[in-house]
Parts: structure tokens; sequence; C-alpha cells
């Protein structure tokens, strides 16, 4: 055999950044090229990444997510290759295989209100079946969402994306309508129109990490009900007990989403899979005859690895603990640095639940750090945020994100199995950086030079 993966990795692995730039998004290198992201690394285990040298780095975003057990669990690796040795007979499209069906099965064990289950490929694909689902259960064909919101980037997940940037040059899209986070007035004046098939919401937004106010999601999911339209429940990056519970909209008494998007952590960081979780009614209106067998499907959708992926990814769940590690974790990690607000002017705020944290930076008092902070802000907002990242990866080996475009937030989503060694490791990092920032170290507020000129070269 002809074909060797380790050889050709060994070969032309340290091209990795110019084949990229040559034959893929050519401004992905060129950003990590400039802000100092350019990393080569090797192997990755749990929580942690390992360059050429063996030094560790603490993985504080988890693949956006998708890393929710860590990365390489052994229970997963072990399952993947037992389904590879099992050579079923996949994916025949004319008979039904039992993973499915048990994955499906132990999904809808953790909200018992719903009944079935489509699995696809990704987080906007489940998202893309949400709003199908709901436009042919309903009759109606207008979606509702919420501004800053992010549901993915296909046509129909654009069409309810409350980020412009996003949106910008790829209309026409679909005619839905956005409201503000916490609306119920906006909410009822556009559910009186009577075109509105359902209302899509994530419990915690990931731009910027921010909650609706309490009960809201309870009283929405009434006013929607009222009107015949539904509640669907984006639960792609707050799932899989991101959150402390294993999902978000749980938090909140009373709340049952008719329909439930989930994807990200469910692969095990193996092989992609999503699934939108719903009613009995709604599936059973969507496939009212066999005539309509096929009205909704996806060819990959039910491939025997990512049925295992999943199942051996909530056996690791439940084994570890970690949606109660979540919750114990990140209220140790919230806790520490909600501590350290009254002592940074330039941090205004910590807040999230579980192990999904946003901290905002916002304008200083004293003199010296607002004419600095106004010099960011003048030429692109969200580059302190910026500013405060790269030296967590430069100098403490600790890899962050902003939490979104022109946002002073930073979102931690690290994988579950964290400990309270990775939060010491995390805060005395941030803890360093703060103080640099407010001493004005010249290493940082040169960086933010840097940034300067290449937000105002961007314009």
């Amino acid at each position: 055999m002809s074909f060797d993966l380790g050889e050709l990795l060994a070969a032309r692995g340290k091209e990795r950044y110019e084949l990229h730039a040559r034959h893929l998004n050519h401004q992905l290198p060129r950003m990590l090229h400039t802000i100092g992201f350019d990393k080569v690394y090797e192997r990755a285990e749990g929580a942690y990444f390992f360059d050429e040298e063996g030094n560790d780095y603490l993985d504080m975003l988890a693949g956006f997510g998708v890393m929710g057990i860590g990365r390489h669990h052994p229970v997963v690796r072990k399952a993947l290759h037992d389904v590879l040795d099992a050579g079923l007979a996949d994916l025949t499209r004319f008979d039904c295989q039992p993973l499915p069906g048990l994955l499906a099965e132990k999904l809808l064990s953790y909200t018992p209100h719903l009944d079935r289950v489509f699995f696809g490929n990704s987080g906007t694909e489940a998202v893309e079946t949400a709003l199908k689902f709901a436009r042919y259960a309903t009759g109606k064909p207008r979606v509702l969402y919420c501004d800053h919101a992010f549901h993915g980037l296909t046509t129909g997940s654009l069409s309810v994306n409350g980020e412009s940037g996003f949106r910008d040059g790829f209309a026409p899209l679909l005619p839905d309508t956005a409201i503000e986070l916490g609306d119920l007035a906006a909410l009822e004046r556009e559910l009186r129109k009577g075109d509105v098939a359902g209302f899509i919401v994530e419990p915690i937004q990931g731009k910027g990490v921010l909650e609706p106010p309490p009960g809201f999601l309870r009283a929405a999911q009434e006013l929607l009900h009222r009107y015949k339209a539904l509640l669907i429940a984006d639960e792609v990056q707050t799932g899989m007990g991101r959150t402390g519970d294993f999902f978000a909209y749980q938090h909140e008494d009373g709340v049952e989403p008719d329909l439930v998007c989930v994807a990200k952590a469910l692969s095990g960081g193996y092989v992609p899979v999503g699934a939108t979780l719903g009613k009995d009614w709604i599936f059973k209106k969507v496939y009212s005859s066999m005539d309509r067998v096929l009205v909704h499907s996806a060819s990959f959708a039910t491939n025997a690895q990512a049925m295992a992926a999943g199942l051996a990814t909530l056996s690791v769940m439940e084994d570890e603990e970690l949606v109660a590690n979540a919750r114990a974790t990140g209220d140790l990690l919230r806790g520490r640095l909600e501590a350290l607000v009254p002592k940074y002017e330039l941090l205004k705020e910590v807040r999230g639940r579980g192990l999904m944290i946003g901290i905002e930076f916002g304008r200083p008092k004293s003199l010296k750090l607002r004419s600095r902070w106004t010099m960011l802000q003048a030429a692109r907002k969200g580059l302190f945020a910026q500013m405060v990242v790269v030296p967590l990866l430069q100098r403490h080996r600790i890899l962050t994100q902003v939490s979104g475009d022109h946002l002073e937030v930073i979102k931690l989503i690290p994988p579950l199995v964290v400990g309270e060694k990775d939060v010491d490791r995390f805060v005395d990092a941030f803890t360093q950086v703060m103080d640099d920032a407010h001493a004005g170290g010249a290493l940082m507020w040169d960086f933010g030079k840097t940034l300067v000129k290449q937000a105002v070269a961007n314009r």
C-alpha cells in the first residue's frame, strides 16, 4: 500500500501554514501570524496541547466547545476502534442499524418531554432542521431570533444570525426577524402578526456570554404556545453539560422547548454529529406518510462512527460526572475572577454559568489608562480584549478567545475535565496580565499599537 499517513505528516507537516495560505482560507494564517498565534502544536490530551519542545498549553477554548470531554479521550478512541473493527453494514439506506436508535434513546433520556431525534452532521445542520420542522409543523413562514445571536452560517441558520458581519453580502436570506434578548413585548408584537413559526434562542448567548432575564424563557414559551408557535432552544454550545446542567434551558423551571439543537461536544471531538430533538407531533407532521419518508435527510447523518462517538461521549460524561464538575469548577473559576473586579479598573464584569464564562473589560477611570483605552476604541472596539488574549498565550501558554467581533469580552469554554489546578493556572496568569496592563507594561501596550495600525489599515 502506497499511502502512509505518518510518513506524509513527517515529510510535509512543517508546511502547515503555507499549505493553508495557498489552498484554503488565506486570511486565517495571515491573522494567526499577525497576533502571534502561529504555533505548531504536535499533540493534545485532555485539556492540554503540547508543542515540539513538550511545552504544555492550557486549552480554555475547547475547539469552540467541541472538546467537551477533553481531547483524545481513551473511551471514545476505543469505541471508534471497535466500530471500525466491527465492519458494520453502515449507511445502506434500506435498513435500521441499532446505533442511531440507541444514541437517540440516550439523548432523549436527558429531556423526557421530547420524543424523537433527527441526526445531522453539525450544529448549523441541527438548526436548519429545526427551522424547517417548525415552518412545516406550524404552516407559518417566519422565525424570530435575538440580536447578537449565533446559530450557524449556512443560509437558513444565517437568516437567524444576529451579527451583521456574518450576514453582509449573502442576501437574500429568509424573512426572519430579530428582537432584543429578553424583550417579551417585542416577541408578542411579532407573534400578533400571525405568521411566526417559532422563536430560536440560545439560553446563554455565545457572543458576549449574555443571559436573558430570569423568567424570560418560560414567559416566551407561554406566549409562543398561545400564538401556536414553537420554542427552539439552540444548545449547540450551551448543551452537553457546559453550563452545569445537561441543557442550559434546564436552569429555569417549567421550560420545555418544542425543538432542541445539539452538536459540538456530542462528537467526542472526533466525528462530527448534530442532533435535533423534538416532540412527537412535529416529527409526525413532517414525516406524515411513506411518500415523505426522505423529505428531510442527510447522507452521513447516522454513520456508525458518529453514533459510536456520541454514545461513548455520553457514557464518559456520566461516569466522570462532568456535568457536576462543570458546575463546581465553573463556580470556583467565576468566583475567583469576580473577586478581581474591584482590583482592576479595566475589568468591568465577570458573568456566566458553569464552564461558560465571560470576562468583560470597560473604560478605566485613571487618565493614563483612559487615554490608551480611547486610542484602542477609536481604532476598533475589541482590541483591548485581544491584547489580553495574546499574552495569555505567548507568556503563559493559555489559549483563549475574544467572544465576538467588536466585543471587549473574553469567553472561557474549557473542556469540562478541567479542575482546581487549571483554575489556579488561569487566574494566576490572568492576574499577571492585568497587573501588566494597569502598570502600563510596554510589551503589552506596544502590541496594542500594532493592533491599532492593523485595524486602521483594514478600513
